[in-house]
């Protein structure tokens, strides 16, 4: 089966910091369910930055949509709730930011 193709258009940015005593939970977690969770929803992975230097959240997360409604809809989804609850278990200062999508980083 050939990955997806699309346009990215929106990317939605998770940004935290990875509780050290969850570590193998966190990939686990993050590689098992949520990613192809968010696949499902219509989002998907770009890039995982770690962010080694500054007063910044260890780590960003970055899905691409074609659609802002695919974002709109997942955001609004009781799965992404449990999903986000869930990567809460994992990580600390979880926050997330939608942006128009541009190439390369983006904070």
């Amino acid at each position: 089966m050939s990955p997806e193709q699309i346009i990215p258009r929106y990317k939605l940015l998770l940004y935290y910091n990875i509780r050290p005593e969850a570590t193998d939970g966190y990939y686990q977690y993050v590689l098992g369910e949520f990613i192809p969770a968010m696949q499902r929803m219509g989002l998907y992975m770009l890039a995982a930055w770690h962010i080694a230097y500054g007063d910044y959240p260890m780590r960003q997360v970055e899905f691409v949509a074609e659609e802002l409604e695919s974002v709109q809809n997942a955001f609004n989804s009781p799965r992404w709730k449990e999903m986000e609850r869930e990567l809460q278990n994992y990580t600390t200062n979880l926050q997330h930011k939608v942006v128009v999508y541009r190439d390369g980083f983006q904070f």
